[in-house]
């Protein structure tokens, strides 16, 4: 299982290294005589971008991850309902349908509590949305902490990172994070990102460890330490940007995972506990009990996490192939 785990880092790192002339190639002008004209020159960065904004599949992520950013920012003032205001016991009494189902002036229909279900899946983007993205910031804070102090030392200083590293790949991501998060006296928010902030660690430290071991020997840095620049300066000027590639390309992905793993603990009980602060995994983990009669209310929040997950996977994935 680790072997696996190493091998899928390695082969990324591989595969999202800048390939010599590739980017330039595909930038350069042709004059009317068949020359190629390098009078203007063009970064990775911008070419790579050219690539992506002719790629279908990276336009269809962007869009869905853009439609979903969007809902999560606006989502309080067009929600038709209080996403956490229960039917009063007046109001249920004149139902003449059951609740939870279908209601008039809810486009969803109504939870067992008779609450807008529309609303609930708008306002709890925020929080799903919310918890994967600072999850995944917190383990490439701690990933480029120890990736950088591996492969900047070396030595001894690699080793004793890298053991760690090898031992929290060795435990199955979500399990290592179901016992984190277990851990804690009270289930909440913080809980599940930080939980999941630690599973990513090893992630981001091992692949970025991989690209600087790489830049250690390229030209420009071992001109800039014939010309005397400080071992500081080598790191944080010459190779950790250098190295940052991968990286942004892993980070995509993992941001998909994590908002499948939050699900997942909110799913089983472990994330924020208040019921009238909507998040879709707690939705999908409360509907189990009326999945025979009203399965809609399982389907649309799992919907919502697949789509946001897909939208995530296909950016990550253009962004290794540009």
């Amino acid at each position: 299982m680790i072997s696996g785990k190493k091998q899928r880092i390695d082969d990324l790192a591989a595969r999202s290294a800048p390939r010599a002339g590739a980017a330039v190639l595909d930038d350069l002008q042709v004059d009317g005589a068949g020359h190629l004209d390098d009078s203007v020159g063009v970064s990775l960065w911008a070419s790579a971008w050219r690539r992506l904004r002719r790629n279908g599949v990276f336009l269809i992520g962007a869009t869905i991850v853009a439609l979903f950013l969007l809902l999560a920012l606006i989502s309080p003032f067009i929600a038709p309902h209080d996403p956490g205001a229960p039917l009063l016991l007046s109001e249920v009494r004149q139902q003449t349908n059951p609740i939870p189902g279908p209601r008039e002036g809810f486009p969803l229909g109504a939870d067992w509590q008779g609450r807008d279900l529309l609303s609930r899946l708008l306002v709890g983007s925020r929080q799903t949305l919310f918890v994967g993205v600072f999850a995944t910031l917190g383990g490439l804070l701690g990933g480029l902490t120890l990736g950088t102090l591996a492969g900047a030392f070396g030595g001894w200083v690699d080793s004793l990172v890298m053991r760690v590293v090898d031992v929290m790949l060795s435990i199955p991501s979500l399990l290592m994070a179901f016992s984190i998060a277990a851990i804690a006296a009270q289930p909440s928010q913080w809980t599940v990102i930080i939980a999941i902030a630690i599973v990513q660690i090893p992630i981001f430290a091992r692949l970025l460890r991989g690209t600087m071991l790489a830049q250690r020997h390229s030209d420009h840095v071992l001109a800039a330490r014939a010309l005397g620049v400080r071992p500081q300066a080598i790191v944080f000027r010459h190779m950790l940007p250098n190295a940052l590639g991968p990286v942004i390309v892993q980070a995509t992905l993992v941001l998909a995972v994590a908002i499948i793993d939050a699900a997942a603990l909110s799913f089983l009980g472990l994330g924020n506990p208040d019921e009238t602060v909507p998040e879709w995994g707690a939705m999908l983990g409360r509907a189990q009990q009326y999945l025979a009669g009203y399965p809609h209310l399982a389907f649309y929040p799992a919907a919502c996490i697949i789509t946001v997950a897909l939208g995530f996977t296909l950016m990550g994935e253009s962004l290794r192939e540009a």
